[in-house]
């Protein structure tokens, strides 16, 4: 368990996105409606085949403090995503993958997330530059 990461997404996404992303985004959330329901264990939620439920763990973060939560809500001009999760080293791929996804499809641009290893201070941010991710290490001014 000491390979935890701290994951922080908030996006807006447009109106016009496909119907297999939102379906895809409900899985890792957990959502009651998506093909497999989520685990709340630690570092991600229930497999379904090859894929794991990375934004589906609720309550109490175990390793990086404050509460994991993820909820997706249909906005005025399309859709509002914030999740807060604790993923194991393991998951990253996946979730940089499903960030990939969510980033083509985004109406927010510049920072939409952030990655910590538990035990560090500083995160890395997830910036959106015109439908691509950028992680952008961040380090004290020298």
């Amino acid at each position: 368990m000491g390979d935890m990461y701290a994951v922080d997404l908030a996006l807006d996404l447009a109106p016009t996105v496909p119907a297999a992303v939102l379906d895809e985004l409900r899985f890792h959330l957990g959502a009651p409606d998506a093909p497999s329901g989520a685990d709340q264990g630690d570092g991600g939620g229930e497999s379904e085949g090859d894929l794991t439920a990375l934004l589906a763990g609720r309550g109490p973060a175990r390793r990086i403090g404050g509460v994991r939560t993820g909820e997706l809500v249909r906005a005025r001009d399309g859709w509002a995503l914030t999740a807060r999760q604790e993923l194991h080293a393991e998951l990253l791929p996946e979730l940089h993958a499903l960030v990939e996804r969510l980033a083509l499809h985004a109406r927010t641009e510049g920072v939409i997330g952030q990655i910590r290893f538990y035990e560090e201070w500083v995160p890395e941010l997830l910036i959106n530059r015109s439908g691509t991710p950028v992680r952008m290490p961040l380090g004290p001014r020298g």
